[in-house]
């Protein structure tokens, strides 16, 4: 080997993926879940970073907002509550096209977005929630799925940069 090359060692490397999910669309967070798990069950270890609209996927169900202020307040009551209630980018149809395909994913044994989290989290994906875009639209760490990280842009930064593959989810 020159003195150029680099020597792999996958044995004693751990390999790992950054998925930065911006979007809250229902395709597009079920793919980035299918990555994440497709990845973590190929011992790879994933991180995923949510900001913005993805912040959704994170949200408890039914979870009553503390108190906020009044612009915060109309976000929560605006914004999808939970994996279950996320639409779909394209031919929603007032909500009739999210219900077809969650309907066909059942037909076809393909999991739900609830259970690619919970598999997710099964296979030790780490969720990060974009501590600055929960500021922007008045999200707590109360309202988030018990176990999710807060964090700034530069853990993201940084666990892209050591990542081998990073995905942008928009």
């Amino acid at each position: 080997m020159s003195e150029h090359e680099e020597s792999i060692n996958t044995e004693e490397e751990i390999e790992n993926m950054t998925l930065l999910v911006f979007a809250g669309d229902l395709d597009k967070v079920i793919g980035a879940f299918v990555i994440a798990t497709g990845a973590a069950a190929m011992d790879i270890k994933v991180q995923m970073f949510f900001a913005f609209w993805g912040l959704n996927a994170l949200r408890k169900e039914g979870y009553k907002n503390p108190r906020k202020d009044f612009i915060s307040r109309m976000f929560g009551w605006m914004m999808p509550k939970g994996a279950n209630k996320l639409k779909l980018s394209q031919m929603n149809m007032m909500g009739m096209g999210s219900a077809m395909m969650k309907r066909v994913m059942k037909k076809k044994n393909v999991m739900s977005l609830p259970d690619l989290i919970k598999t997710a989290r099964d296979l030790g994906v780490e969720f990060i929630a974009c501590k600055m875009s929960m500021d922007v639209m008045g999200l707590q760490k109360e309202e988030l799925l018990d176990g999710v990280k807060l964090a700034g842009v530069a853990t993201a930064l940084a666990h892209a940069s050591e990542s081998r593959t990073s995905f942008f989810i928009s």
